[in-house]
């Protein structure tokens, strides 16, 4: 990386649109990384040094907190390098196993990437299972070759992520909250990049049904958020359909607007519920 220009634009505001937040990008990253060509593809989409990237989570990041603007850009771009070079290592089995976590993700992420080079499993309300190797410092996601390579299928590659995740924070601590018209809700903020991937937990039914009074909904408009709601009331249910449409719309690493449904046999998607 080059030292010369990386604080060219250190108290320049980022741009409200999407065409000019990609163009400014475009020109730090020339200049921090003058080696390595990059062209603008359309708005928040541009490739450096050959490699399609998407912007709409960056931007979301910036426009959530624009004091901090610089310093998410220049650390996203540091992570995504550090976990290409991760990624391409070959990592034994043995060393991965433990480090396996689940994340759910849209359907939409295969816009931009091969699908058949990111190991995962389709699931419901148009969402796909993925896998990431949780590493100190950042996450690098499992591809397909990785997966091959360890001599395993995705099935087991989600058993074993399922079992990391109900063991990565054991104590679920919930908050829960009873609105005035008989509603139900149970929050859960780890902020650790796997709120929304705990609507995967074997145990979640078990763990909330008592709170929430039976079967229940969990909302994930984004992977920071998880939101378990008791079946009703209907105006309950509508003030936070608005908020989860909200969320969708404006957080970073937005999964989807629709609820899940969630009894002891497990996890649904519901069209109804969108």
């Amino acid at each position: 990386m080059s030292d010369s220009n990386q604080d060219k634009f250190p108290s320049e505001k980022f741009p409200d649109d999407w065409q000019g937040f990609t163009e400014m990008v475009s020109r730090l990253l020339k200049g921090w990384y003058q080696q390595k060509p990059v062209e603008i593809i359309s708005p928040l989409s541009l490739t450096i040094d050959g490699k399609a990237l998407g912007l709409e989570n960056l931007f979301r990041m910036v426009q959530q907190d624009p004091q901090r603007s610089h310093a998410f850009v220049r650390s996203y771009f540091e992570r995504i390098f550090e976990g290409d070079s991760v990624g391409s290592s070959l990592i034994p089995f043995s060393v991965a196993r433990h480090r396996i976590m689940p994340r759910i993700q849209p359907e939409s992420i295969f816009e931009g990437v091969d699908r058949q080079s990111i190991a995962h499993l389709p699931w419901v309300n148009g969402t796909v299972i993925v896998f990431v190797l949780d590493m100190p410092e950042m996450t690098v996601s499992v591809s397909t070759e990785q997966m091959v390579r360890w001599g395993i299928g995705p099935e087991e590659l989600e058993e074993i992520a399922r079992q990391n995740l109900g063991s990565y924070a054991p104590d679920l601590q919930v908050q829960v909250i009873a609105s005035h018209d008989g509603g139900r809700a149970a929050l859960l903020s780890l902020k650790d990049g796997y709120d929304a991937a705990r609507l995967l937990l074997s145990k979640l039914h078990e763990r909330l049904a008592k709170e929430l009074r039976g079967d229940f909904y969990v909302a994930t408009p984004a992977r920071d958020v998880f939101i378990a709601l008791s079946y009703g009331p209907d105006p309950f249910l509508d003030r936070i359909r608005a908020r989860i449409a909200r969320d969708y719309s404006r957080l970073p690493y937005p999964i989807t607007s629709d609820f899940f449904i969630v009894t002891r046999d497990g996890v649904a998607g519901t069209s109804r519920a969108a």
